[in-house]
């Protein structure tokens, strides 16, 4: 171990290393603290005593740099040697990630004027809903921001004071304090379950009446979780909108539609475009991501996340569901390239997300019978196993390999419907932060994978990298994914990149 006379002579750069690679896995200083906290109490850096030293004011001590060390899986002695920034370290400016887009020319073609004529025509030849339409609107938005949406953060934050967890009885008193009313039913009205196009599948669990009501269903009385959630959803509906009106139906139970930003919208259906479908989806999941953030407050349940390495069961601690700690996961976390899945039998995405850019399987606008059903998504459907499940995946984009880790679990509706949801992350850009080739890692483990008939172990060198990854990102289930074999994936059809293909024989085999 250096001696501290010999960390002040080496010390040229330190401070700008360690300030990168914390800024690298977008860490704020008071993440890393917490997370030297958690390797060394003792030795650890407070948030104040960090600052000096990325500053250069300040030296860290023979143990304090070893626990920084540890947090970023990296050698005391690469703190210290002569060279300056290396560019593997140095922060990417400019780089946010997510899905891209194309320039439209020539661009007169693409005016307001021109679109508002032409997107209804497209929409009817292509048979696809207005609404269904709206959530992709939606979707694109909301990956577009990596789902980071501060305005609805700081409503919901107000409301809820960043306190966490909130009770059932915290929640009526924030209703009560909006005065707002609660009137229970059995069932509810025909008029209701006929403007949210719902079927036996289907339960509503609460709607808005005006001018004040919100109406609950006797059932949520036996699930406490959704009941919070359902009236999260109301609140913010009546603090983001102002009791504008809308009947804000949320409804259980696997949705004729698409409804791909959110699990609590309606599967209302309109066969054209209609200003109002736009208007009522963008509310809607206005209103459900207020509703995490209410439940699950930026600042603390990231802390919470933190402690716990992502684990699915966190969900307990805050006495929410699977479906609204996962979704938070993704918004919260420091680590930006994130995907959220919630996936029905046989083939069909009732919610997505996908800040990475991931290119969707088969199932998202339509059902189908056979998507590939080596996503974990699809292939724990119909499985027996009960608990989470953690896999890594290759997956070809744009005819690059890349690596993707996800952690997956079934549950069940109030309906009583089987689904599985499932969260997960593109593990190349965290490869790439560390200074690692991630093109050259990703095509080395599909060829192990496409050498052993479609899924392979982890080679000790992979395996190695990603588990220096999962230290760094502090996300267990990524430590266990390692422990299982990677499993090549497709966006179903001609991409299969197994031999021979899964879709050769008529459909994709497990």
């Amino acid at each position: 171990m250096k001696t501290n006379s010999s960390l002040i002579r080496k010390s040229h750069f330190l401070g700008t290393k360690i300030r990168n690679l914390r800024k690298r896995n977008n860490l704020t200083m008071e993440d890393l603290s917490a997370r030297c906290i958690r390797v060394d109490a003792d030795s650890a850096p407070s948030v104040s005593y960090l600052s000096m030293i990325e500053r250069g004011k300040r030296v860290p001590s023979a143990g304090m740099l070893a626990v920084i060390a540890a947090v970023f899986q990296k050698e005391v002695d690469w703190f210290l040697d002569d060279a300056p920034e290396e560019q593997a370290i140095t922060p990417v400016k400019g780089s946010r990630g997510g899905i891209s887009g194309m320039a439209l020319e020539p661009s007169f073609l693409f005016s307001n004027e021109i679109l508002q004529i032409a997107i209804p025509e497209m929409l009817s030849q292509t048979g696809i809903s207005g609404r269904q339409f709206a959530h992709l609107l939606i979707r694109a938005h909301q990956e577009h921001h990596q789902n980071h949406f501060p305005d609805l953060e700081r409503a919901a934050e107000e409301v809820g004071l960043k306190r966490m967890p909130l009770s059932l009885e915290d929640l009526l008193a924030i209703v009560q304090r909006l005065g707002l009313v609660v009137k229970w039913f059995t069932r509810a009205p025909k008029a209701t379950r006929e403007e949210a196009g719902a079927g036996k599948q289907h339960i509503i669990t609460s709607y808005f009446e005006q001018p004040n009501k919100i109406c609950l269903n006797q059932l949520l009385n036996q699930h406490t979780r959704r009941l919070k959630y359902d009236l999260a959803v109301h609140i913010g509906h009546c603090v983001l909108h102002n009791k504008d009106g809308l009947k804000s139906i949320m409804v259980a139970g696997r949705s004729h539609g698409t409804s791909l930003v959110d699990d609590a919208d309606s599967p209302m259906q309109s066969s054209t475009v209609d200003a109002q479908d736009i208007l009522h989806a963008w509310r809607d999941f206005e209103s459900s991501f207020f509703a995490g953030a209410l439940l699950c407050p930026k600042v603390p349940f990231r802390q919470l996340l933190d402690r716990h390495g992502y684990e699915i069961d966190v969900a307990k601690l805050v006495d929410v569901s699977p479906s609204v700690a996962m979704r938070r996961m993704t918004a919260v976390s420091p680590y930006s390239h994130w995907h959220y899945f919630d996936a029905y039998s046989p083939g069909k995405l009732k919610a997505v997300y996908r800040g990475n850019g991931i290119p969707l399987p088969w199932g998202n606008m339509r059902q189908v019978e056979d998507p590939c059903q080596h996503w974990a998504v699809f292939r724990m459907i119909n499985a027996s196993t009960q608990g989470s499940s953690a896999q890594i995946s290759i997956l070809d984009v744009a005819n690059e390999p890349k690596i993707y880790c996800c952690e997956s679990i079934r549950v069940k509706d109030l309906a009583g419907n089987p689904h599985v949801l499932c969260a997960g992350i593109d593990l190349n850009p965290a490869i790439e932060a560390q200074g690692g080739d991630a093109n050259q890692v990703a095509q080395q483990l599909k060829e192990a994978c496409v050498d052993n008939g479609g899924s392979a172990p982890l080679p000790g060198n992979i395996k190695t990298d990603i588990k220096r990854v999962a230290k760094i990102l502090n996300i267990n289930w990524v430590e266990r994914g390692i422990d299982s074999e990677a499993r090549l994936i497709c966006s179903r059809g001609a991409s299969c990149p197994r031999k021979p293909s899964c879709y050769e024989s008529g459909g994709c085999q497990s």
